[in-house]
């Protein structure tokens, strides 16, 4: 859906291994492990020529989701990573895709500069995903190289709307809704659900949002995009049958619709691996197609390659 011919893919999640397989059933190296463990003459052995190298190294003890919890510098050195690889494929290209809260890392500079040692132009870069028509407010980094040319802005798409969270909510009834106010249902989510009801009135149909930190009051109206999705169950939909509220989870795949896996772009995601949990976590996890799709053109229209590998 990027543009680009899938070669090979490294996760240490088995699930995310199993979901990758399926929707690359030609890529010629598939393995579930840490990426330092990978043997990188096996891995060129087996994809040959290289031409550009995707890479989202772990994110949780860059990201500010995590609070005020310590955040584990081994797990931040992952992205070393990204310099064997990149070293050991002597790929063209690279995007380095993760959290904005990356550049406050006291290892950023010196991760950039060994990019920088290896050849590479480096291009920094936030780009919101719902500035490219997907229907999700999502600000990451991308971090773009290239070995013969200086890399160029990443822009929208010229006349790109921006798309609504109602437009990812399934409205089949595939779905079974509960009562808001039923028996047990946790006083913060209540709240929450008062705020929206207070600002809205009631009859008007809105998103309870969960673990937020944007001092937005727990909601959110369906007209604008959906807040970032992440690797947790963050999102309900709150309806109503006639006086009634009645409320459900969000499901993996209206995230995935959320994140910009969609058949008009291209091939039907399958996602079918793991519990529900695990399908959050991979669409949490994910990077937006459309977003992708927009960088892998401007890297590769800098220059007249044969492939996009």
């Amino acid at each position: 859906m990027a543009g680009a011919e899938i070669v090979g893919g490294v996760d240490i999640e088995p699930v995310a291994m199993r979901t990758f397989a399926d929707n690359f059933p030609t890529a010629t190296f598939t393995t579930p492990g840490p990426a330092e463990d990978i043997d990188l003459d096996e891995l060129r052995q087996a994809v040959g020529k290289v031409n550009l190298l995707l890479a989202s190294p772990e994110c949780t003890d860059h990201t500010h989701a995590k609070g005020n919890a310590p955040r584990r510098e081994d797990s931040r050195r992952k992205a070393l990573q990204v310099v064997r690889y990149a070293k050991a494929l002597e790929c063209r290209w690279l995007c380095v895709e993760n959290v904005v809260n990356m550049e406050g890392w006291s290892g950023y500079g010196a991760f950039v500069k060994d990019l920088r040692e290896l050849g590479y132009r480096i291009k920094p870069q936030k780009l919101n995903a719902a500035d490219f028509g997907v229907p999700q407010s999502r600000r990451r980094l991308f971090l773009l190289g290239d070995r013969e040319a200086e890399p160029t802005e990443v822009t929208p798409p010229p006349e790109m709307r921006r798309r609504s969270a109602k437009s990812v909510v399934a409205s089949n009834g595939r779905y079974a809704f509960t009562p808001l106010e039923r028996e047990g249902r946790a006083s913060a989510t209540l709240e929450r659900a008062r705020r929206a009801r207070a600002a809205l009135g009631d009859g008007v149909p809105f998103l309870i949002v969960y673990y937020g930190t944007d001092k937005a009051g727990g909601w959110q109206r369906l007209d604008a995009p959906l807040r970032t999705v992440t690797t947790i169950d963050r999102f309900a939909i709150v309806k109503w049958e006639g006086d009634v509220p009645m409320m459900r989870m969000l499901q993996p795949d209206e995230l995935s619709r959320a994140m910009g896996f969609s058949s008009r772009a291209g091939p039907r995601l399958k996602l079918k691996h793991g519990t529900r949990r695990d399908r959050v976590r991979l669409m949490g996890n994910a990077v937006c197609p459309p977003v992708m799709r927009e960088v892998v053109r401007t890297l590769i229209d800098r220059g007249t390659p044969s492939s996009s590998r």
